[in-house]
């Protein structure tokens, strides 16, 4: 999935990211980790404009969301856990958000936009208490533009620093392998160990 994703930003800019992050914001399992870091690495390379990158980001997350919230006020639970459960919804899922929009209400929205998992599924408690639709937008909006921001920098300055950066990752990739390696060994020894001293 994430090498899809990448793929298809990679392909289709500005448009897969619009798409994707409207996909991400109505439940669709489509990571907004993946999804902006992609583009900010596609912006460090001069293949896109990191604002309008991340400007697509955030209305996306907007239009997304007021589907999501839609959805939810017209027809419920029995949507959202029926046919929904085909594209990854649980009531997990809106139960998590669903406490969390009982905890803090209207701030929820804003709050919960930077959240994993709670981002993605709070317009739907949002939807079936038929909270007012402009302050649903504005939180909406305000609460994705620096979770949408920071990914896709994230993303932004990886590809500029990739030079500086590379050797120390490659080296540090090396050593959690060594590390892995110690650890698998030690585990299997000593596995063996009473089985040996049995005989």
């Amino acid at each position: 999935m994430t090498a899809a994703v990448s793929q298809f930003v990679a392909t289709y800019g500005l448009l897969a990211v619009f798409l994707l992050m409207v996909g991400e914001s109505c439940g669709l399992p489509f990571p907004s980790e993946v999804i902006m870091p992609t583009a900010g690495l596609l912006a460090a390379g001069g293949h896109m404009n990191l604002v309008a990158a991340i400007i697509a980001g955030a209305a996306a997350n907007l239009v997304g969301s007021l589907i999501a919230y839609v959805l939810a006020a017209r027809f419920g639970e029995p949507l959202l856990l029926g046919p929904g459960r085909y594209v990854g919804i649980r009531r997990h899922h809106l139960e998590m958000a669903d406490g969390w929009f009982q905890r803090w209400g209207l701030p929820a929205v804003l709050i919960g936009r930077v959240l994993p998992v709670i981002r993605t599924y709070i317009s739907f408690p949002a939807g079936l208490a038929r909270i007012n639709l402009t302050w649903f937008s504005v939180l909406t909006f305000v609460g994705a533009l620096p979770w949408v921001a920071a990914l896709a920098l994230v993303g932004y300055l990886l590809g500029k620093n990739y030079d500086r950066i590379s050797g120390p990752l490659e080296k540090g990739a090396i050593g959690i392998a060594v590390l892995v390696a110690i650890v698998v060994v030690v585990w299997y020894v000593r596995g063996r160990e009473p089985r040996s001293a049995k005989v």
